[in-house]
């Protein structure tokens, strides 16, 4: 195993990049800045719940367990799953943990030359004769800095970890205007569950976002305190989040990540005919997301809430944005446990936050940021070479950071 492979993060990614390299006879050396495999699955909300159902989120070579019944696993079980996964092919072994990369820089040819190349390496090779990849790896137990030279890297990061999202704020108007306890997300996920509950207990909580993180969080609070200290939730805009992945019986996978449904949309140099076809198909396009968004509307009792929103369910689903609502999360709504407000933009005050356009304050405790991730920016900054920062990152409008900005229609 003559070619060395450094691959930065021990996720699933990584894990599958590392038994991959391993099969073509590659010496992987595997960076993991935590003390476990897992990735996003080692620190998780307590009611985090596995979004995709089972039986498409498991290794094609390694099933699920049987003692896993559930559709929907929670957090606990799918780290679980992964760590058996990592033992059971022996991959733990060329993991480095408690190690964060900390720079990865190309050493041979000049940025100028890169440029110019039209193909990678000169040649279009992974492994390029015309120079190697430093990578600088920072041991967190020691401290020390250790340097690595390696023929080819991949980047397993994610883009769900690591670097908090902020929103910014007017001078004085931020955080730091909040007489109390301003989180991120990932604070609190960090927390093991009894400190979570206790961290809330007693408290009057917003939540600042609509996502995933943000319903799961704001479900754990109301069941820390109930209606004496409802958990308000602030979100900007409105979202098709799924109560399950059978409208109206029907499976969405069928409909969404099928091969047919590959059919009635338009691709990069798809040729007349599959161009013709996704032309046709587009009223069926347009009648799936009518369907689909009839059955969340009825279930979630959406136009109750005045939660029904302005876009499609189409434009949710193709942004890669779609997500689960917790079970009985509306049934908290109705009774008072959380309240849902709307919030074009706000700012901090001394005793709560200010909502756009209002004059009294939404008085609390403690905000917790439920605001995603600087993934982008994780991913960029790990690069040594301006070069390769601009290359990595693509459009900053990009759902997905791609490769030399290459893009998707």
């Amino acid at each position: 195993m003559d070619r060395k492979v450094a691959i930065i993060g021990a996720g699933i990614s990584g894990l599958l990049a590392c038994k991959y390299t391993l099969s073509k006879g590659f010496y992987p050396i595997v960076f993991e800045s935590q003390s476990t495999v897992g990735g996003v699955w080692t620190k998780t909300v307590e009611t985090t719940k596995l979004q995709t159902p089972k039986p498409v989120y498991q290794f094609s070579d390694f099933p699920w367990p049987e003692s896993v019944s559930e559709d929907f696993p929670d957090g606990q079980k799918v780290f679980d799953y992964v760590n058996e996964y990592a033992k059971h092919f022996d991959l733990v072994k060329h993991i480095k943990f408690n190690t964060k990369v900390v720079g990865i820089e190309f050493e041979g040819p000049n940025d100028e030359e890169i440029q110019a190349w039209s193909l990678w390496g000169g040649n279009g090779e992974p492994f390029g004769s015309k120079g190697k990849w430093k990578v600088v790896v920072e041991d967190l137990v020691t401290p020390s800095t250790e340097i690595y030279n390696v023929d080819f890297v991949i980047v397993c990061v994610g883009r769900f970890s690591g670097l908090p999202n902020i929103p910014e704020f007017p001078p004085k108007k931020g955080p730091e205007a909040f007489d109390s306890k301003v989180i991120h997300s990932m604070e609190y996920a960090a927390m093991d569950h009894k400190q979570a509950a206790e961290f809330v207990k007693g408290k009057r909580v917003i939540v600042v976002g609509f996502q995933k993180s943000a319903l799961d969080i704001a479900m754990e609070c109301s069941a820390a305190n109930g209606k004496e200290n409802p958990c308000t939730v602030l979100y900007r805009r409105a979202h098709w989040n799924v109560p399950d992945y059978l409208p109206w019986g029907f499976s969405l996978a069928h409909m969404y990540l099928s091969r047919f449904s590959e059919l009635m949309v338009h691709k990069p140099g798809e040729g007349l005919l599959l161009s013709l076809l996704a032309t046709i198909l587009a009223p069926l396009r347009y009648a799936y997301s009518k369907f689909v968004e009839s059955d969340i509307k009825k279930k979630l009792r959406l136009e109750k809430h005045g939660m029904v929103p302005t876009h499609s369910f189409l434009k949710e689903i193709s942004s890669c944005l779609i997500s689960t609502v917790p079970e009985k999360f509306y049934d908290k709504v109705e009774n008072g446990e959380i309240k849902l407000k709307k919030a074009p933009s706000f700012s901090f005050c001394n005793n709560g936050v200010l909502v756009e356009g209002e004059t009294s304050p939404i008085e609390a405790d403690l905000v917790i940021l439920a605001t995603g991730f600087k993934g982008e920016k994780m991913l960029k900054h790990i690069f040594m070479s301006q070069t390769f920062q601009d290359y990595i990152t693509g459009s900053p409008d990009a759902a997905l950071p791609l490769y030399r900005s290459v893009y998707l229609q």
